[in-house]
């Protein structure tokens, strides 16, 4: 189950990674590029605390329930984009939206092939991951995409403020993850995204 599980979250998370650094870099900044990340190769993207230990971590004491990682984050240089204020809130939404998009890929291969348990499970496997994910990031807190967004939208000032929670955002959503924000927001948000695709509603 646990390698099965973290297959699934190493493609939806390259695929992820890989989206931020190819739009940053058709924007006007090649910082991912040089520095060897616009690759779909996962070893390219891979951080050993958040792709490995605490995907590991989580399966374990949620008995397989649940398994959640971090890629290594595309390094951007917001002063190379043609239109930063802009182009912050794509390149940010870029990930959750290819996460989607995969998730969408696979829903319609899951219609073609329900007859096929392997097929099955595969497709039903990386749609589940891909929009976890995908969701997940939304949230608007430092340093999931959902900030890079909300910081583009808030005036300059405030969002330069707010970006400073950064240092602190890891242990902030761990937080909030202890006190229900996942079976909240996120869950929910799953369910009806899984709905609108037909599987595991």
């Amino acid at each position: 189950g646990l390698l099965v599980s973290f297959g699934f979250l190493i493609i939806a998370m390259t695929v992820h990674e890989f989206a931020h650094g190819f739009l940053a870099y058709k924007l006007g900044d090649s910082t991912a590029k040089y520095s060897g990340r616009l690759t779909l190769n996962p070893l390219a993207h891979i951080d050993p605390l958040g792709t490995i230990i605490i995907p590991l971590l989580l399966f374990i004491t949620t008995r397989g329930q649940f398994v959640f990682g971090a890629a290594k984050p595309i390094p951007i240089n917001y002063l190379a984009l043609r239109n930063p204020k802009k182009d912050i809130i794509w390149i940010g939404a870029s990930g959750p939206l290819a996460n989607f998009a995969l998730a969408i890929v696979f829903s319609l291969f899951f219609r073609v092939a329900a007859e096929e348990p392997i097929i099955n499970f595969i497709c039903q496997g990386m749609i589940y991951v891909n929009v976890v994910l995908g969701v997940f990031n939304l949230i608007p807190i430092p340093p999931l995409d959902g900030s890079r967004i909300l910081m583009g939208l808030l005036p300059e000032k405030i969002g330069l403020r707010y970006c400073q929670l950064e240092p602190y955002g890891f242990f902030i959503i761990v937080a909030l993850i202890g006190l229900g924000l996942f079976d909240l927001v996120v869950l929910p948000s799953v369910r009806v995204i899984l709905g609108l695709l037909g599987v595991l509603a």
